[in-house]
């Protein structure tokens, strides 16, 4: 998904009474928090608390929606302005805290002049009316156009493509969404269902998230779909979204998400949140994405040819792994990406040495041999290089996948593996529903283990070249020159 850079854009608009007209800001600049891969991403000042979005869809799948989004916060510092991340919408209104406020687009940030100073520490509650465009390049995230209607692919910095936010996972909130769709739709989002309304021809649905949310983890399902109900470890009510021509023929492959979360929970404890489930969608996406909740899978890798079982099967424990690692326990910043991704590799590896006789040990190897190649191209583990322009995808490269896990399987090797399970259960235990630095699991391991792991882990977190591995010290990493 690619990266978008930040243009400026003139289009300046205030709503009086029912007429649009033009407002000119003194230099409304876009902010960020700085983080090193994505600088402005996110917004200073201000801690989300909730959103609650408002999307109407009239059927065709090109056209905007129209939308409200409303946003609960407290200020965190003095503002004179507030800045959200908003693009490919046109917006109509603002409000704070109930009165109507100027604002100005530029580049990415939708930036709001409220009547007044607003201090430190107090409620604010933001109402923004607009359109909502899944219409543009897909491969940019956001909206994803399905067969029949709309996913969402937020990763890494495209949920403000959607929806006005702090889009960053470093502000985690509670959601709700109400969505209005054409009656013979079904929608379905993160969360729980709290309800349907009908309206002559359309219906409202909601649903609520019970822990908080990075906003590039939100999901919204509208199309022709069919919900599967089942029953996880501990009652955990267990949902499928899928096209409803589809339903039988991927009830047997769906059928295997209970004794997964079994598995999952057998290692790292119990699962974190109030739901699960698959969102199969009428798109070929050419990638699957741990959704809170409800996990994104493209149909044609479950309904076409040529993937094994049991990689279907490992994939599949690969997004329900970032329900703990990444959802649950959510990056800081961005370079900390390796904590979701090798998390989530790891336990796929594990899965398959476990159920398809693929051995760990035989994949780490190779993983190894290839893992300065990997540096080289794009950056040690956890000081990752940031994506080309135009390439967001190019982030998610080997080296936060294999090459993460490797980081594990090294940890585990040094500490061993009665210490390293410790580990992992604190690690989602001690931050579930926070945020974690790769800093917080290098003390943590180090607690764990009984001894400062700070120089241990140092070379394979930030190194250009791969460290030696303990208990191998046969194994070695192939040049870059060579592996080409």
């Amino acid at each position: 998904m690619p990266f978008i850079s930040r243009r400026l854009r003139a289009a300046l608009l205030v709503t009086a009474s029912a007429t649009l007209v033009a407002a000119t800001l003194p230099s409304p600049v876009p902010l960020g928090i700085g983080d090193p891969l994505f600088p402005h991403l996110g917004n200073p000042g201000y801690d989300v608390r909730t959103y609650d979005i408002g999307l109407t869809y009239h059927g065709d799948n090109s056209k905007p929606l129209d939308a409200v989004t409303r946003i609960d916060a407290r200020t965190t510092e003095p503002l004179d302005r507030i800045n959200l991340d908003f693009t490919r919408g046109t917006v109509r209104s603002v409000e704070v805290n109930g009165l109507r406020a100027d604002f100005a687009v530029t580049d990415e940030d939708l930036v709001i002049e409220p009547l007044g100073r607003l201090p430190a520490g107090v409620p604010l509650r933001i109402t923004v009316r607009h359109t909502s465009d899944p219409g543009g390049d897909q491969d940019s995230g956001g909206w994803l156009r399905t067969a029949d209607g709309l996913a969402m692919a937020n990763q890494a910095d495209a949920a403000h493509r959607v929806f006005p936010s702090n889009d960053h996972p470093a502000d985690k909130a509670y959601f709700t969404f109400r969505v209005t769709a054409p009656k013979d739709l079904t929608v379905v989002a993160n969360g729980l269902p709290a309800g349907t309304a009908r309206h002559g021809a359309d219906t409202t649905w909601t649903y609520r998230t019970e822990h908080p949310m990075a906003t590039e983890l939100a999901q919204v399902s509208i199309g022709r779909s069919t919900v599967l109900h089942r029953t996880g470890p501990h009652g955990l009510p267990v949902r499928d979204v899928v096209p409803t021509a589809d339903r039988k023929r991927l009830e047997p492959r769906l059928s295997k998400t209970p004794a997964q979360l079994e598995w999952m929970e057998k290692q790292v404890g119990r699962y974190p949140f109030e739901t699960y489930g698959l969102l199969v969608a009428a798109n070929d996406t050419g990638f699957e994405l741990e959704t809170q909740t409800l996990s994104l899978f493209e149909r044609s890798l479950f309904t076409g040819a040529g993937h094994p079982e049991w990689y279907l099967d490992s994939i599949m424990v690969h997004e329900l792994a970032h329900q703990w690692f990444g959802d649950s326990v959510s990056p800081q910043s961005w370079s900390d990406l390796w904590l979701n991704e090798g998390h989530a590799t790891w336990y796929e590896a594990r899965y398959a040495e476990e159920h398809a006789d693929k051995p760990l040990e035989r994949r780490m190897r190779e993983a190894y041999t290839r893992s300065d190649g990997w540096r080289a191209a794009g950056g040690p583990p956890a000081r990752p290089d940031a994506p080309e322009p135009g390439q967001k995808i190019s982030l998610f490269r080997p080296v936060v996948y294999d090459g993460s896990a490797l980081i594990l399987y090294a940890l585990r090797q040094e500490i061993g593996a009665s210490a390293f399970d410790r580990l992992e259960r604190s690690w989602v235990r001690k931050h579930r529903d926070s945020n974690a630095t790769t800093e917080d699991f290098v003390r943590l391991a180090s607690r764990t283990a009984g001894r400062d792991l700070t120089s241990f882990l140092d070379g394979w977190l930030y190194g250009e070249k791969t460290p030696p591995m303990p208990g191998h010290p046969d194994w070695h990493s192939a040049t870059p020159a060579a592996q080409r």
